[in-house]
């Protein structure tokens, strides 16, 4: 397998196995499964509906999203 480089001032660092508190969008799952929790749907389109309705929702909830994944020693961006 070939492996291409990464651009300039990215770098791969591989996580310990079963580690979720390093990757902040495992907290996002519990805001994602609220509507889909012990629900039984008819399709997979209405399934992809309900969540996509939740997931919508939840891009207009930037401080929701930030209280679920900002850890007190994740970096900060600063633009």
């Amino acid at each position: 397998m070939l492996v291409k480089p990464h651009p300039p001032g990215i770098e791969t660092v591989t996580l310990p196995a079963y580690s979720p508190e390093l990757q902040p969008v495992e907290r996002i799952w519990e805001l994602t499964d609220g509507p889909l929790a012990n629900r039984c749907f008819e399709s997979l389109e209405e399934l992809q509906d309900v969540l996509g309705q939740q997931c919508a929702w939840l891009e207009n909830q930037p401080d929701l999203i930030t209280q679920q994944t900002l850890f007190h020693w994740w970096p900060l961006c600063t633009n």
